[in-house]
């Protein structure tokens, strides 16, 4: 499931932005505030004078002339004063979007029944490392991710796109996908029925809770797709894969992860495109902020 960004995929945007308004907003401060300063005192010093010699001619002076003046000559242009007031807040967004958080937006159902289509979620930028914006390189490593993790990360066939799946391996695990049912490790992971989900095109699929080796989670089946991979391509690091009539099984690489969607029978995922290697990661989904069609469903999820 691929999807953008609420704010769009726009980071080099946003740095440009904020290194022109901050240089604006820079020259302004040191620069143009102390030569219009300058040419304010000299503006007033001949205002001064030529009031003072009207004032031995015994003219009227006008009233409030001299701060009118003063603050004519001391405004900012329009476009100083604008790109002034919008540096911060450009700033801020910069800093919190590359460092902390980010919103996205769920545009299909390959995570049904944890996400659905028009969840708003926020994504934990710094759990997985610290990376340095536009260029994405780690500078600091904090957590690997974790089996059962929902992940956010840049598509390895299209870095220009973000995807969202469940981690189901990290570099090591041996992962085994037979008639619909997961191993991991030579362990054959738990399964209970619950009651059949429907989905908002009305129709229905099975539903079971899966134990990822401790991370308790619901996942959809639907009994009209086979059980084996149908046509997967030919990724990098392939031949740690391999496929049959039942299913395939992987073990994944170093510094790869492997990543599955929930709603098993209708996500295009490290099955048909391989892993996702560690330089891809964007962060850690944790929390539905906002659904405008189903308000009830704001929290968080596992």
């Amino acid at each position: 499931m691929s999807f953008q960004s609420i704010l769009g995929n726009f980071a080099l945007i946003l740095f440009v932005l904020m290194i022109a308004t901050g240089v604006i907003w820079f020259l302004d401060m040191f620069v143009w505030s102390k030569q219009r300063r300058l040419k304010a005192d000299q503006a007033l010093a001949s205002f001064d004078a030529r009031n003072a010699k009207l004032t031995a001619d015994g003219s009227r002076l006008q009233e409030g002339g001299r701060l009118e003046l003063e603050s004519t000559m001391l405004k900012q242009p329009t476009w100083v004063e604008y790109s002034g007031s919008f540096f911060p807040v450009i700033a801020l967004v910069f800093f919190l979007r590359s460092f902390l958080y980010e919103a996205f937006k769920i545009p299909s159902g390959s995570m049904l029944p944890t996400l659905f289509v028009g969840d708003l979620i926020l994504v934990n930028k710094y759990t997985y490392g610290i990376r340095l914006p536009i260029l994405d390189k780690k500078i600091l490593n904090i957590n690997d991710p974790k089996r059962g993790d929902i992940m956010v990360f840049k598509y390895p066939k299209d870095t220009s796109l973000n995807y969202i799946k469940r981690v189901v391996g990290v570099p090591g695990d041996r992962i085994v996908y037979k008639n619909k049912r997961l191993s991991v490790n030579g362990k054959a992971l738990s399964y209970e029925a619950m009651p059949d989900f429907l989905d908002d095109t009305l129709m229905y699929s099975k539903q079971f809770s899966e134990n990822l080796t401790g991370v308790q989670h619901s996942i959809l089946n639907d009994d009209q797709k086979p059980v084996f991979v149908d046509n997967p391509d030919q990724f990098p690091k392939r031949e740690s894969c391999s496929y049959d009539s039942f299913g395939f099984a992987c073990t994944v690489p170093e510094n790869q992860y492997f990543m599955m969607g929930d709603n098993r029978d209708n996500s295009a995922d490290s099955r048909y495109w391989g892993f996702v290697p560690d330089q891809n990661i964007v962060g850690k989904a944790f929390v539905i902020w906002m659904n405008f069609s189903h308000p009830k469903r704001i929290g968080s999820f596992q």
